[in-house]
């Protein structure tokens, strides 16, 4: 398999009423208080975990294949406005990228990050925009959705032509952040939005906009929207609505922008990250975090959403971002998962402890 190909495969990693309602600031922000999950089916020891502080408040993860066959983990740190960079086989702390301000290759409130071949992206929600970055040096190679974003979180990208990606934002604005005022139904089909990426080869990387989407429904609406991750094998966009009010889950969407008439089962706390284990056409599971204490994983079924089964971490807790990188690494040689633990570190699971824990069976494993 060539390099490039072997990235984007990598890639499988990395989000009630129509009228306004007021809760406590709580409700829009991550939870403070700790929240006791339900009984895993197992328990899976994680293979490291980073040292950290949580005044660095981590969040979303994505995962970048170097070239003597290692890998990256690629951190946000909203409190400090930048980028944190970890082997992926050790955990230890390389570097960090970055530092506060609205210039090329400066953050404010970095959130959502994804990994497309040499380029990473990162949602700066105070920003209000998408940065793109050229590794491994972390140069600035363009900015995407200035003039549309309001309050951006998460990201998706799938490749629609050689040289151009779709990449898929979601909007979690409000008519009054502090108070979680929603805005009035009629808006909230701007949850998603769309952008076609030009990669332009070595030159600047550049957006346009195609509109945006989002249920107006009570049953498909998305109220709180952060992480959100695709399947195109199976038409499939999963959307974290983290909504406490009405039940924080994943809502289930086509790729054209279409809610399919479900949602996953209420989850205990938020709904946070979400990331595909992708293995062939039909084979693989969706692994979603539920931000308890300790952090729920849920799996589910690629194809069909079927329940997998459930692990926790034997340390890992208020998870928010995960990503799932299956093409292997000298210590994960079938792949692992990394989590954000607590804010304040990032953690690995071997896929295969996963997979023996909750004895599934497919073509994933070896």
């Amino acid at each position: 398999m060539t390099r490039s190909l072997l990235l984007c495969a990598a890639l499988a990693t990395v989000l009630l009423a129509g009228c306004a309602t007021t809760v406590p600031p709580a409700a829009v922000t991550a939870p403070d208080t700790v929240t006791a999950a339900p009984p895993p089916d197992a328990v899976v020891k994680e293979a490291w975990i980073s040292t950290g502080d949580v005044q660095e408040e981590l969040d979303s993860l994505a995962v970048w294949p170097t070239e003597d066959g290692g890998a990256w983990v690629i951190a946000t740190a909203k409190s400090n406005n930048q980028l944190m960079v970890f082997d992926a086989d050790s955990g230890q702390r390389l570097r960090t990228v970055g530092g506060a301000g609205d210039g090329p290759g400066q953050f404010k409130r970095p959130n959502g990050v994804a990994v497309w071949g040499d380029l990473v992206f990162v949602v700066e929600r105070d920003n209000h925009r998408v940065q793109v970055l050229q590794l491994p040096d972390f140069s600035p190679r363009g900015f995407i959705g200035a003039d549309t974003l309001k309050v951006p979180y998460g990201l998706w990208l799938q490749e629609t032509a050689p040289d151009e990606l779709e990449l898929l934002v979601t909007d979690s604005f409000m008519t009054d952040f502090r108070t979680g005022v929603l805005p009035p139904r009629a808006q909230m089909d701007q949850r998603v939005h769309r952008f076609r990426v030009a990669l332009n080869g070595d030159g600047p990387v550049t957006g346009t906009d195609l509109g945006s989407f989002g249920d107006t429904g009570d049953a498909g609406m998305l109220r709180m929207v952060e992480s959100i991750a695709g399947d195109p094998a199976h038409d499939r966009l999963l959307i974290a609505d983290e909504d406490a009010r009405v039940g924080s889950t994943l809502r289930d969407y086509t790729l054209d922008g279409a809610f399919r008439g479900t949602s996953l089962p209420r989850f205990a706390a938020d709904a946070e990250g979400v990331a595909l284990w992708d293995c062939d056409v039909d084979g693989g599971w969706w692994i979603a975090v539920d931000q308890t204490s300790p952090t729920l994983f849920r799996l589910y079924d690629r194809a069909s959403l079927t329940p997998a089964g459930t692990f926790s971490g034997e340390v890992v807790a208020q998870t928010d971002g995960e990503a799932l990188y299956a093409a292997g690494t000298p210590r994960f040689p079938d792949g692992a998962l990394f989590v954000q633990h607590d804010n304040r570190a990032v953690a690995a699971f071997d896929l295969r402890d996963i997979a023996r824990a909750l004895r599934l069976r497919g073509s994933c494993l070896p």
